[in-house]
């Protein structure tokens, strides 16, 4: 070991290379879950049109050779010019980490990518990946390696739809494994569907000729009775409560079955809360109260005082939030 150090000890990684010398600190590590995440990173673009009311069909195709294309009907990313950098717009979230158009509050109300490092992310861990954006009338592309752009962005033709295309191909080099598991894709893009409703989300594998399509018109409330499907309901229909307060939409749906046991699932912007937060907290103290004061309201219970596990009892619930600025804390997505 030297003991000299110096000021040329001090490194600076430019660009991506942040990303590629330590990728684990953006997705969490290089194995299975963090491919998947690549994937997730583009998606979840993808839904933050549909919130913004601008997107109505994502499609995820898993190619032979392990590439991925994300494709939406969005507005397209940006291409004209960044008056600050002096590089298309859509250069610049592919290559600059902290760049993105969720910043302001103005482009998207809501969004799950808030820290605006997810495309540039997947770009400087894929080996290749071809941006196409249509937009203005225009096809734009553009092609990358390991972060890095192989040529500029240009347009190639007329065109009179709108979206963005991805496709990107993991680098090697970085993860112990670069095989989609078709499994894990599906379950996460019928949750999106779920927790979006009126969204078509499809997906399909080349590698093995699986496909699937996903479009719910009732959203959660499909999303509860999919889950109740080999469970008993003690209730006909599910019971809905949508709140809208400003710039912020709550969504809880929830049932009860004859299970002992209870399953409440936690969103915040359509990304799942794992350890919890706030607005499940507060679900868990309304729901107690509410159950109580109706009991003692009709002199169901005579000094009783029902806890909240009692209350919780085969219980099956969805709670959905989707606001600015989440405040989240913990590897596993804890709100605020």
């Amino acid at each position: 070991m030297t003991a000299n150090y110096t000021a040329e000890s001090i490194k600076v990684l430019k660009g991506l290379d942040g990303v590629r010398k330590r990728p684990a600190m953006y997705i969490g590590n290089t194995a299975t879950e963090g491919l998947h995440h690549l994937i997730y990173e583009i998606v979840d673009n993808s839904i933050d049109e549909a919130m913004a009311g601008f997107c109505n069909k994502i499609e995820v195709t898993i190619h032979k050779d392990n590439s991925v294309t994300v494709k939406d009907n969005g507005r397209g990313i940006p291409t004209e010019i960044h008056k600050e950098e002096n590089i298309p717009a859509a250069t610049l979230v592919l290559t600059t980490l902290h760049s993105g158009g969720k910043f302001d509050n103005k482009s998207y109300k809501v969004s799950g990518g808030l820290h605006g490092v997810g495309i540039s992310v997947v770009n400087a861990l894929s080996s290749y990946l071809k941006i196409e954006i249509h937009r203005e009338g225009f096809v734009f592309e553009q092609e990358f390696t390991r972060g890095i752009a192989i040529n500029d962005l240009k347009a190639t033709h007329p065109t009179s739809e709108t979206g963005t295309i991805v496709k990107f191909k993991p680098d090697d080099l970085i993860f112990s494994t670069t095989e989609f598991n078709y499994e894990i894709l599906e379950k996460r893009l019928q949750e999106l569907a779920f927790l979006n409703k009126n969204v078509t989300i499809s997906i399909k594998d080349e590698r093995t000729n699986k496909n699937n399509t996903f479009y719910y018109e009732n959203g959660i409330v499909d999303f509860i009775n999919y889950l109740c499907k080999n469970k008993e309901p003690l209730l006909e229909n599910p019971i809905l409560v949508s709140v809208n307060y400003e710039n912020t939409q709550l969504e809880c749906t929830f049932t009860y079955t004859k299970n002992y046991e209870s399953n409440i699932l936690s969103f915040a912007n359509s990304i799942l809360t794992q350890e919890g937060g706030t607005h499940l907290s507060i679900f868990k103290t309304v729901l107690t109260k509410a159950i109580n004061n109706y009991a003692k309201k009709n002199n169901t219970l005579k000094n009783i005082t029902l806890t909240g596990e009692d209350c919780r009892e085969g219980l099956i619930g969805i709670i959905s939030i989707k606001l600015p600025n989440p405040e989240f804390e913990g590897h596993k997505n804890k709100i605020r």
